[in-house]
């Protein structure tokens, strides 16, 4: 990848590579073909990588530091802080106290086995501690060296607002998807006209846009989606149903249904970098291809024609896991 995108300073790929698949959540993974997962992104130029402590418990980290360890020069490497456990449907135990962050950050360093994060975000907000606060305890790691640039996952306008004021915030990450996309209307202006960049995770739908519709028809009982209100009953039949109708978009267009989604999102503004997540090598191609994907505005109004905003059924969480996002 030759283009590349800001995100506030902060100088990426337009994709990045999701990398908390190849520690949990999407079924078993081989740590040596995920790291040459991670060694093929680097060469199509696809240098921004995500990882988050919570990640198979630092699993996630500690591979990716494995798979980076003589390639550091090559990547942008953003981690995260602030989710203690995941219990399931979205409900996390969360600490963003200062003590919590000044510890979290030497973890991270330690098993990524790297003197500085290049963009360290604050995973979900605590709601017990002032966001200024947390934010003023992340800014001394920019002084300490530590840490180059700030991040903020799943954060409302009006925290978003009050971090930046403490200091300059280059990343929100979020749920953002032709699937999802309430965040288009209740953040994205707000963190445009601030000047902050923007990080869609899941940006397929959390698979559903990828075409392979008998997978979510049939999910495992182990399957954490199966906990998600919009994969239960009659919101996965409707859902099903927006999905197909991008299928048959995408065949159109000569295409695939992951890179229709994917060029989607990056027709939405140049400052938004999505970081789908695989552990192999062939998606992660696929993926990487929808850079080159570029929808004219007849194809993109086809699409939202197709799949309009709201039309998808269920929330992307529990109620109680609703509660820890857009705080």
């Amino acid at each position: 990848m030759v283009d590349k995108r800001t995100l506030g300073d902060l100088e990426v790929s337009p994709l990045g590579l999701g990398c908390m698949g190849m520690s949990e959540i999407y079924g078993p993974a081989d740590d040596t073909e995920s790291i040459g997962v991670v060694h093929r992104a680097l060469g199509l130029g696809v240098n921004f990588l995500d990882t988050a402590d919570v990640y198979g418990q630092g699993h996630n980290e500690e591979l990716v530091g494995r798979a980076i360890t003589d390639r550091r020069d090559q990547v942008v490497l953003a981690t995260k802080f602030g989710i203690k456990r995941i219990v399931g449907g979205g409900v996390v135990e969360v600490d963003g106290s200062p003590d919590y962050v000044r510890a979290a950050v030497d973890r991270s360093l330690g098993r990524l086995k790297v003197d500085t994060i290049d963009l360290y975000y604050l995973h979900r907000r605590d709601p017990n501690v002032p966001i200024e606060d947390t934010v003023g305890a992340m800014a001394e790691l920019v002084t300490e060296g530590k840490v180059r640039h700030l991040g903020l996952s799943e954060v409302s306008a009006d925290t978003l607002r009050k971090a930046h004021a403490v200091h300059p915030i280059a990343a929100l990450q979020s749920e953002f998807s032709l699937f999802n996309r309430e965040f288009a209307v209740n953040v994205l202006p707000t963190a445009l006209e601030l000047g902050v960049g923007v990080v869609p995770y899941s940006p397929v739908g959390r698979g559903l846009l990828t075409g392979d519709l008998d997978t979510f028809r049939n999910l495992p009982e182990d399957d954490f989606r199966r906990g998600l209100p919009q994969f239960q009953g009659e919101n996965l039949d409707r859902n099903i149903v927006l999905a197909e109708r991008v299928i048959g978009i995408a065949k159109t267009l000569g295409v695939t249904p992951v890179q229709v989604a994917l060029a989607w999102l990056l027709a939405q503004n140049e400052h938004i970098v999505p970081i789908p997540g695989t552990k192999r090598v062939k998606y992660l191609e696929e993926n990487a291809g929808a850079a080159a994907v570029t929808l004219t505005a007849d194809q993109l109004a086809e699409i939202d024609s197709a799949f309009p905003a709201g039309a998808v059924s269920g929330d992307r969480y529990t109620p109680e896991g609703m509660q820890a996002v857009n705080r």
